[in-house]
């Protein structure tokens, strides 16, 4: 993958400053009123269209290093997984060359899970020794009897020397092959290396080139800059004095009072040309001041006036309130003292009428009989 041999501090302090170079140059444009114009700046769009090309060539360049890498280990991908096919495929025909040599059905030495069967298929022991059969009773075979044990046992040795013969040879042709493989392993892998330096190399050519490319581009870019300021510089030397000759011969720093004046409203002033007001103007200022300043100290007369007044008036309602609330207690003092002396003349009336009940009209109490007599009159 492409990457600049620069640290991202560097590359982010560059932008940062190219940035901050290009913002300072759009002010200096849109903020210089005398060289600022109306319309579209063709010297700030051909500078827009110059950066562009050499950001797309910039890009361009960093998509064909990126292509190459790419190629680069897309080869290295392939050449891996054709490796892998290989040894795979070679794994697949031994162990199928195993199955075909080994793992035959006829050379099985151990009971046969599929037949079942194969042990009451093969002859009886006693067939070997004689082909007559001789019955139960000849007492010549017995249950268990193994007649070709001899026989048997040198059979077996020799397949068992037969067996590690072809175990030995097959070794020997298992580490062959390995060697070879491995011998092939190393030459591709050597292939390998060699191809991936060849692509690291032209990778660096291509990243030198471009640096190269990159840094006469800077270059140039400054030199451009370089004289842009310059011829600025010149440009707002030559505006400086051109203002300080206008400054210095216009009426702007006289002291002719009618340049502050306006030209299609003569009441009012031009501040950035106005000097300050005439004598004729302070003094009429100051008259209009000391008469706004004499109304407002009778207006202030007349308010203390007006205030006493509502004082003595207030205080004159509160005496009168005083003895009015006065008049209201001893008015009702004296109508409670009366209305205790009626309450109590009204209490001893009630107290004499009760004793007179008492004493006098209910003076029999009625009897048990009485009620019974009322009750009986009464249904």
């Amino acid at each position: 993958m492409y990457n600049i041999n620069q640290s991202t501090d560097t590359k982010e302090a560059a932008a940062i400053e190219a940035r901050r170079n290009r913002e300072k140059e759009r002010q200096n444009r849109f903020f210089n009123v005398r060289n600022r114009v109306m319309g579209v700046d063709v010297q700030a769009l051909n500078n827009q269209v110059g950066d562009r090309k050499r950001r797309e060539a910039a890009e361009r360049s960093k998509e064909a290093a990126y292509g190459t890498s790419q190629v680069q280990y897309d080869v290295v991908v392939q050449m891996l997984e054709k490796e892998e096919a290989d040894r795979t495929r070679r794994l697949a025909k031994k162990v199928q060359e195993f199955r075909e040599q080994k793992q035959q059905l006829k050379n099985g030495r151990e009971f046969s899970l599929w037949d079942p069967d194969q042990v009451w298929k093969g002859l009886p022991t006693y067939l070997s020794y004689s082909n007559t059969y001789p019955g139960p009773a000849s007492l010549q075979y017995f249950s268990g009897e193994d007649l070709d044990r001899a026989t048997r046992l040198r059979m077996q040795q020799g397949q068992f020397r037969y067996n590690l013969e072809r175990q030995q040879q097959e070794q020997q042709q298992a580490k062959v092959h390995e060697n070879c493989a491995d011998a092939l392993s190393n030459q591709l892998r050597l292939a390998m290396d060699a191809q991936a330096t060849h692509l690291a190399r032209l990778e660096e050519s291509c990243r030198a080139a471009m640096m190269c490319a990159m840094a006469n581009a800077n270059k140039a870019q400054a030199a451009v800059q370089a004289g842009r300021r310059r011829c600025e510089r010149q440009r707002e030397q030559k505006a400086n004095l051109a203002e300080i000759r206008h400054q210095s011969t216009s009426d702007l720093l006289t002291e002719n009072p009618q340049v502050a004046q306006h030209r299609t409203a003569p009441h009012r002033v031009l501040p950035y040309c106005w000097k300050g007001m005439t004598p004729e103007q302070r003094a009429a200022i100051r008259k209009e001041q000391e008469v706004q300043r004499s109304k407002k100290e009778a207006h202030r007369q007349a308010e203390k006036t007006l205030d006493t007044e509502w004082k003595s008036q207030t205080m004159s309602s509160a005496q009168a309130l005083l003895e009015l609330e006065e008049q209201e207690r001893e008015l009702c003092a004296i109508f409670q003292r009366g209305l205790g002396s009626f309450n109590q003349q009204l209490a001893n009336e009630q107290k004499a009428q009760q004793d007179y009940l008492n004493s006098v009209i209910y003076t029999n109490q009625p009897t048990a009989q009485y009620h019974r007599q009322f009750n009986t009159s009464s249904r």
